[in-house]
């Protein structure tokens, strides 16, 4: 009845989740060293809580809209529906 998960295959198995995932890991850190070494600046860190200055979107002030309430870019050309 319980043939279907038994302890070593469980193991094997995050085991191998495990090696995935720290190759993956290795293999990014070892582009992103590559490319610093030939003078490039680094890829922007996909799964990091850091991204480059350049890469983050701007930030606009938002007001509600007198008509509607619908929160909209500040100075946008709203148009109520």
């Amino acid at each position: 009845m319980f043939g279907l998960f038994s302890l070593p295959k469980l193991l094997f198995t995050a085991a191998v989740i495990a090696a995935v995932l720290y190759g993956f890991k290795w293999l990014n850190r070892r582009q992103q060293m590559q490319a610093e070494d030939q003078g490039g600046k680094p890829k922007a860190n996909v799964g990091g809580a850091q991204r480059p200055a350049e890469a983050q979107p701007d930030i606009e002030e938002m007001v509600p809209c007198p008509d509607c309430g619908a929160y909209v870019a500040k100075g946008s050309d709203h148009r109520c529906t």
